[in-house]
């Protein structure tokens, strides 16, 4: 397959990328958008006409952000919507409600390195739950409204933490290992990855095409369980206006029409390396490896059954 490239870089922002795009029509989901760069998809998504949701738990931050979006953008079509994603009734409630077609699903949502290992209500490991199970759950129930769409987006934000850990699928929840919030994290967006090729397959006769990126390095409340400091190099560090460009190319941008199953960072796709390099930059082969995704689809079936 030939490798998607745009002219955009690492320092690009996310309103370049809609610069003189008319997005009237689209409805649009982004998950955890009350912080960080899920502000900043939504409020660049809207300034450019779309409509849209900020799919939240916290309620009460959510309404604020829209308000201030609405004011920011005049665009009277953003809203807040509760959905916590570590409850399987909450996510059921939130698709249910959905009504109409959905051209644009950013799961954006996500937690880091949980200090101690902590478990849903299920027994799953939370970071598991949250980031990768929650985030299926939503698309799943709302198939039928990205499939209404015509030609939907599923964008999921991932991480250069794929390159730490592969899936462990006879110990998701850590039974058995000792448990490393940081292999916990690693897994739970390798998890992301598998889930735009598994989707993308299944999907495909539906019109919906699905990708996974790596924001990048960004200071927002996602580092509050590392004592809130980024261990990148301040040079290779990106705004929240740089780190939300990629989500917002993966679901807008001509160049990924029909395009799913990869894995992007700095609004270009990620070359496939062999071992992780030091500069955490490309995608490890088993985050792509279609019998791995086809694996985990099953066994996320089975556990949300």
């Amino acid at each position: 397959m030939k490798r998607i490239l745009s002219t955009y870089t690492a320092a690009t922002r996310a309103e370049e990328i809609v610069q003189d795009m008319d997005l009237s029509g689209k409805r649009c989901v982004v998950t955890g958008a009350s912080s960080g760069i899920g502000i900043e998809t939504a409020r660049v998504l809207a300034a450019a006409g779309a409509s849209v949701t900020l799919a939240v738990r916290n309620i009460r931050a959510g309404n604020t952000v829209a308000e201030s979006i609405r004011m920011q953008t005049r665009n009277r079509s953003v809203h807040a919507a509760e959905v916590d994603l570590t409850s399987r009734k909450s996510v059921q409630g939130f698709c249910k409600k959905w009504k109409g077609p959905l051209h644009i699903l950013i799961n954006n949502a996500g937690i880091m390195a949980l200090p101690h290992l902590t478990l849903s209500p299920e027994g799953w490991e939370m970071q598991f739950a949250t980031n990768y199970l929650g985030h299926f759950a939503l698309a799943w129930g709302l198939q039928e409204a990205l499939a209404d769409a015509g030609a939907a987006r599923i964008v999921t934000v991932s991480s250069s933490a794929n390159l730490l850990s592969p899936v462990v699928f006879d110990d998701l929840h850590f039974a058995f290992r000792p448990y490393d919030p940081w292999l916990a994290y690693a897994q739970s967006k390798t998890a992301n990855i598998l889930f735009a090729v598994a989707s993308s397959i299944w999907w495909e006769g539906l019109g919906i095409t699905s990708n996974a990126l790596n924001p990048g390095a960004i200071a927002t409340g996602l580092q509050r369980h590392v004592g809130g400091q980024l261990n990148t190099p301040p040079e290779l560090q990106k705004t929240v206006e740089q780190g939300a460009a990629t989500s917002v190319f993966l679901s807008v941008s001509p160049l990924v029409e029909g395009i799913g199953g990869r894995y992007f960072e700095n609004c270009n796709e990620a070359i496939t390396v062999a071992q992780r390099p030091d500069n955490y930059i490309g995608v490890a082969p088993y985050a792509l490896d279609q019998q791995n995704a086809m694996r985990l689809w099953d066994e996320t079936l089975y556990l949300l059954k």
